[in-house]
């Protein structure tokens, strides 16, 4: 279910950069490796992939695990089309799981039978709580996005455990990292999943946060009433799977992946696939809990008006940075503090 397509680095780096040092790598080493990357699918010096996993290499020889699974992390982006980057996942999680006695807080790795059109799915799930947090706390269920996954924005889960005192149940979203099927309009069954395992595992209260188009999933969740609260960072719910609708440059392909296709699709082909996506049923209805929107104005991959739809919703809150990009990362920092705040209310 996968595929590669024309893709040049110079169109990755001035999207991810900030992320990438923002989510906890050393600038210095971001920079090393994108003077020496020079293509996006080569396995061989030069290559993507290559470059990546020899730092991520490097850091693990260095007794850095922690920096490893992230630079692994890198490696496998933007998508999982060849066995470097499979390999590079591997990686991740083997150096993810040797860096967990280090982290702050309370850490175990799952992998659940989730229900899913009349059999299970695997979901590997990654649980963070604070030290000594009670059995009987509320729990939030958080994923990244399409192509940042739990172990690459870990530093947030983390963040979320210690900030809220609530239990944090990541995994990775239909159609990336460890999942085991693509994001179609069926794909939301998994998310039903994971809520009744979330209030299983904790009192009872779910909050659901989503990244990008981890945002997507968590609209879902809250529209729809499934959730107690749910908070959808830069996800798209309705114009971006309009007809008509182009995706920007680099994101074209993982969009492409991400909803299960094994060769480049045609416009036509893409546009039959994502239409069926829309919530627009979810908001024509009046069943949403409580909700926190969040972008960025500027917002190059997802159109704002999926952000704006939400204003004047009942219990909904919606902040708009203005000038800001997706998911408001180059004002990260305050973005972390607004979201964690909000959450730490939500799950009293």
């Amino acid at each position: 279910m996968t595929y590669k397509w024309s893709l040049s680095p110079e169109v990755i780096w001035p999207a991810r950069y900030a992320q990438m040092v923002n989510f906890g790598l050393p600038a210095a080493d971001v920079e090393s490796v994108r003077e020496s990357v020079l293509d996006m699918w080569s396995d061989g010096p030069g290559g993507w992939v290559t470059e990546w996993s020899k730092l991520g290499a490097r850091y693990a020889d260095d007794g850095n695990p922690t920096l490893a699974a992230l630079a692994y992390g890198y490696a496998k982006f933007p998508v999982l089309a060849d066995d470097a980057r499979r390999t590079a996942l591997q990686h991740q999680i083997h150096q993810y799981v040797l860096a967990a006695p280090s982290f702050p807080v309370d850490f175990e790795r799952r992998v659940l039978d989730i229900p899913y059109q009349g059999s299970t799915t695997a979901v590997a799930v990654h649980i963070f709580s604070a030290p000594d947090l009670p059995a009987d706390t509320p729990v939030i269920l958080a994923s990244g996005g399409a192509d940042g996954h739990k172990i690459d924005i870990h530093h947030m889960f983390m963040g979320f455990a210690q900030g809220t005192k609530a239990r944090i149940v990541a995994f990775d979203i239909p159609g990336t990292g460890e999942s085991e099927i693509a994001m179609t309009p069926e794909s939301r069954e998994v998310i039903d999943g994971l809520v009744s395992f979330c209030r299983s595992l904790g009192n009872g209260r779910v909050v659901h946060f989503g990244l990008s188009m981890g945002g997507y999933f968590a609209a879902y969740s809250g529209l729809s009433g499934l959730v107690d609260a749910a908070v959808n960072c830069g996800g798209p719910v309705e114009a971006a799977f309009a007809p008509g609708k182009t995706w920007a440059e680099g994101a074209i392909g993982i969009i492409g992946n991400l909803f299960g296709f094994d060769r480049e699709p045609t416009p036509q082909e893409l546009a039959h696939q994502v239409g069926p996506h829309s919530l627009r049923p979810l908001l024509d209805k009046d069943d949403n809990c409580k909700m926190l929107v969040i972008n960025g104005t500027a917002d190059a991959l997802v159109p704002i008006e999926d952000s704006l739809v939400f204003s004047g919703r009942r219990d909904t809150l919606v902040v708009m940075a203005d000038g800001e990009t997706h998911c408001v990362v180059t004002k990260w920092d305050d973005t972390i503090a607004l979201i964690t705040g909000w959450l730490a209310r939500e799950v009293t």
